[in-house]
């Protein structure tokens, strides 16, 4: 079976900020690339220091990248709100505590994460067995932390609401880590899905480049939970989003997207789960030769 559900090159949203090179999807949210990861701006333009929120904080070394596009968005070099963390991967938090020693601000994520991001715990080894491309080969040698920013951090509040974001929820969309969460403004059907679906075979280093307009399931080499997982791309296609900014690939809008996300939800164990890995859970390897036998008889 195909792991991914291709997307008509129409869904893909956002223009291009050249003086920022980030991608603007709305009047104040944009986000930016930093090779194989995004990191997003949440805040009106020209705002000035403090009104606005940076969501994940990419790779090691990009902190400077992330302090010009915010400077140049912003208009002011002066630091956010805070920082969110839709999960604490290396890829999310490498310039994390470049970024809050320069800023000194909040640093909020999900209470179950708190561990890999306070110096108390690792997460579990990657998964190179799930094949899909050198991504994934390599996946034993990305750095599973912990890393420690607790001077910084503090646990997203209990009830659902965002620090410095008016009108936006935190959902706990657990699966690709235990604390994974996703942002959502019901105002707008704007959707920050951090890892919990992506839009791009993150497996693979040629879809990473290319980015291809598709939606696939978390990152199969570093998602240790496929049921937790399931039920989190089920609850998010539940919301019926307008718009999505996902952790990895070009954000996405309407109608397109939206049938995208339903057929990843419904079809997940034959889409998104790996037929084999460390993680997959013993069912869906079982039924994997079956799955592949009726692919092939639908040739």
């Amino acid at each position: 079976m195909a792991q991914q559900v291709p997307v008509d090159e129409d869904a893909v949203a956002g223009v291009v900020i050249p003086e920022e090179a980030t991608h603007e999807v709305a009047a104040d949210l944009a986000y930016r690339r930093l090779a194989i990861v995004n990191v997003a701006f949440v805040g009106g333009r020209l705002t000035g220091a403090g009104n606005w929120v940076l969501v994940d904080a990419g790779l090691r070394g990009s902190a400077g990248i992330i302090c010009n596009a915010a400077t140049t968005r912003f208009g002011d070099e002066g630091p956010p709100a805070a920082i969110l963390l839709t999960h604490g991967h290396f890829d999310h938090v490498g310039a994390l505590h470049s970024l809050a020693e320069r800023w000194n601000v909040p640093i909020y994520a999900h209470s179950l994460e708190l561990p890999y991001l306070s110096g108390q715990a690792s997460y579990p080894p990657a998964d190179p067995t799930v094949g899909g491309g050198i991504m994934a080969a390599m996946a034993s040698l990305y750095p599973r932390g912990p890393i420690d920013v607790s001077r910084w951090l503090r646990p997203l509040p209990a009830d659902g609401s965002v620090p410095a974001l008016d009108g936006w929820r935190w959902l706990h969309t657990p699966g690709h880590s235990p604390g994974h969460v996703s942002f959502w403004r019901e105002s707008d059907r704007t959707l920050l899905a951090g890892d919990a679906f992506v839009t791009t075979a993150q497996e693979s280093a040629y879809a990473v480049m290319t980015q291809a307009p598709e939606l696939h399931g978390p990152p199969m080499y570093y998602t240790p939970d496929w049921e937790a997982a399931r039920e989190s791309v089920r609850r998010l296609a539940a919301l019926e989003p307008e718009l999505v900014v996902t952790g990895h690939g070009p954000a996405m809008q309407g109608p397109a997207m939206r049938d995208a996300l339903h057929r990843l939800a419904d079809g997940f164990d034959e889409i998104a789960v790996p037929k084999h890995g460390h993680y997959v859970p013993p069912r869906v390897q079982v039924d994997a030769p079956r799955r592949a036998a009726q692919s092939s008889d639908l040739a």
